[in-house]
């Protein structure tokens, strides 16, 4: 269902004013930030050698901003957003909207928004640019939008029904060579006497927007392993697996037609101190750096169900009383893909959700998910959300620089993220 562009403009608001949030001016950008607090989108201007990011508008959906991914073009931003479900008010309003991407970074609507079915939990752009590809959670599912020759959002593609799904759809990306896709299972934790979901990693056949079913990795059955996101070495074919529920870092081999290999090549824990996947703790984004040196992945502590990450209340507070909240930095063998971990660095904040590297790579800003508590010299100490900047070195490692307090009041941090310019 589409809504025409008077209603799409009028969901919509337009750039608002915002004081900066840096301490000069910042010129030559190659890339913008972006983070969504409820429904706000909001843009930072990135100056990567001054390492510092500056306020400049917003614009607004009709629900939680779930997730955006910039066109390969550069032009344009599709943005996800919902009224239900983590990081929203409830209810079962769902969209897709296309955004111009002006050369400094600004938004601005750009055709007729699509109401979707269910509530998108991720999407993503495919290589060629002639597709936005959309995941939901519950009920797991894809959906494949065709991208109009103008940038704006057309008609949907229809898909076979024998599309073999996992519990829990987390991510979809297509391949570097774009003939597949791959999504992401998470599964479930056993909860309250409910037996754990297991996870599995999907790769889909991909010809003219249409998905068919090719090859899925389940180990174990799927349990004891729930995959969040992954990412592709640029140029070699290597896909690391960022596993959320057990705080792992896989590598499997992707072979030349774009199917993985079922056996992976390497296992690794994802914390400084492996103790802590006792507490509430949680493998998250995962980005490799351009030069394909380094990997980066977030470890969360906390929790995010309608509440601040926190493992202990104290006089209605959550406060974070152990675990890792840090980008863990791993170092890449050229030869084999192997990775090693080399630092994780503390985000000074609670659960990193999603973080973005610039075009230059030279800084790394972590979005944290909501306001959390510690306890402080016998006091509780509340700690804002917020956005945590890092240098990147020539060595890969993160050089704490700032990070710049964000007021959510009782709303999250649900995505943002770093978005190259044209």
């Amino acid at each position: 269902m589409n809504l025409d562009r008077r209603s799409f403009s009028a969901m919509l608001a337009g750039t608002i004013a915002a004081p900066r949030l840096a301490f000069a001016e910042a010129a030559g950008t190659k890339s913008a930030f972006y983070s969504g607090v409820g429904p706000e989108l909001t843009h930072y201007e990135v100056d990567p050698d001054a390492a510092t990011l500056t306020k400049r508008g917003a614009v607004k959906m009709g629900g939680v901003i779930q997730y955006a991914w910039p066109h390969p073009s550069r032009k344009y931003l599709y943005v996800t957003a919902s009224s239900g479900g983590p990081g929203g008010t409830g209810g079962n309003e769902h969209y897709l909207g296309a955004f111009s991407i002006a050369p400094n970074g600004d938004l601005a609507p750009h055709g007729d928004v699509v109401k979707l079915k269910y509530r998108p939990i991720h999407s993503s752009v495919d290589n060629a640019g002639e597709y936005v590809l959309v995941a939901y959670n519950f009920p797991s599912g894809i959906t494949v939008h065709r991208i109009k020759g103008d940038g704006s959002i057309g008609d949907t593609v229809a898909q076979p029904d024998n599309l073999e799904t996992g519990i829990y759809f987390h991510q979809v990306r297509t391949t570097p060579n774009n003939k597949t896709v791959t999504v992401i299972a998470r599964g479930n934790n056993p909860e309250n006497g409910k037996p754990e979901d297991p996870g599995s990693l999907h790769v889909y056949g991909f010809k003219n927007g249409v998905l068919s079913n090719l090859h899925k990795i389940q180990p174990n059955g799927g349990y004891g392993f729930g995959p969040r996101h992954l990412d592709f070495h640029p140029t070699q074919p290597w896909v690391y697996v960022s596993i959320e529920r057990q705080n792992k870092l896989i590598v499997y081999k992707m072979t030349p037609d774009g199917d993985l290999v079922t056996e992976p090549l390497f296992t690794k824990d994802t914390l400084a101190d492996p103790e802590h996947r006792f507490r509430v703790q949680g493998a998250g984004p995962i980005h490799i750096h351009p030069n394909g040196r380094f990997v980066y992945q977030g470890n969360r502590s906390g929790v995010a169900a309608g509440v601040g990450p926190g493992v202990e209340e104290v006089d209605g507070h959550k406060v974070f009383s152990g675990g890792e909240s840090n980008i863990a930095v791993y170092a890449i063998n050229p030869q084999s893909g192997e990775p090693t971990a080399i630092q994780h660095a503390d985000i000074h904040a609670a659960h990193p959700r999603t973080f973005g590297l610039d075009s230059s790579a030279k800084m790394l800003v972590a979005g944290s998910l909501a306001p959390t508590a510690r306890r402080e010299n016998g006091k509780v100490e509340v700690i804002p959300a917020g956005l945590t900047v890092f240098r990147m070195g020539p060595d890969g490692k993160l050089d704490f620089v700032r990070k710049y307090d964000l007021d959510v009041g009782k709303l999250t941090q649900w995505w943002s993220g770093m978005v190259p310019l044209a």
